[in-house]
């Protein structure tokens, strides 16, 4: 049995890596590049940063808010994926601010019972933390293709990490 302290350490983690980290990133990532380039896309196999930004908000839509907070699933998964825009920079960046707002209050309103509930999620077995662990790990996942693309587009560093020294000071 999980216990309340758990609950705040690992939601405190998940609101770190997906607000701190991921939502910024991606914000980062659309304001790098132009509004045409949000919608380019190497080839017909890959996805643009808008499809990607589409997809990463109805995927925490389908896994956080309805498999976890309840709500109803009303996901179309591969229109994120069809989308060919132009859905504007601003759009893009409500969307998930919208998303990342609703995803805060699922997880304040959590209890350990809540992580440890069987929750089917697109016919998979989850739990409430699976899903969690899920969410962040494909939010990465995506925004370093996000991060790629900016890279390839414009042959400039993210800078994700500016002003951070990243060396190992380590003196042992």
């Amino acid at each position: 049995m999980l216990d309340q302290s758990f609950l705040q350490l690992f939601t405190s983690e998940i609101k770190r890596r997906l607000f701190e980290e991921s939502q910024v990133r991606i914000e980062c990532c659309l304001y790098e590049l132009s509004e045409s380039d949000i919608w380019w896309r190497p080839n017909e196999n890959s996805n643009s940063v808008g499809n990607l930004v589409l997809h990463l908000c109805g995927n925490a839509r389908q896994w956080i808010l309805a498999g976890l907070g309840g709500a109803m699933d009303q996901r179309s998964r591969q229109a994120e994926f069809d989308e060919r825009g132009p859905i504007s920079r601003a759009e893009l960046i409500q969307k998930v601010h919208d998303v990342m707002t609703e995803i805060d209050g699922v997880l304040d309103r959590l209890t350990p019972d809540d992580l440890e509930r069987p929750i089917v999620v697109q016919s998979f077995d989850e739990t409430g933390l699976s899903i969690l662990i899920h969410v962040v790990e494909h939010f990465s996942y995506h925004v370093g293709q996000m991060a790629y693309i900016v890279k390839a587009r414009l042959d400039k560093q993210t800078d994700f990490y500016g002003g951070i020294n990243l060396e190992n000071n380590d003196t042992h």
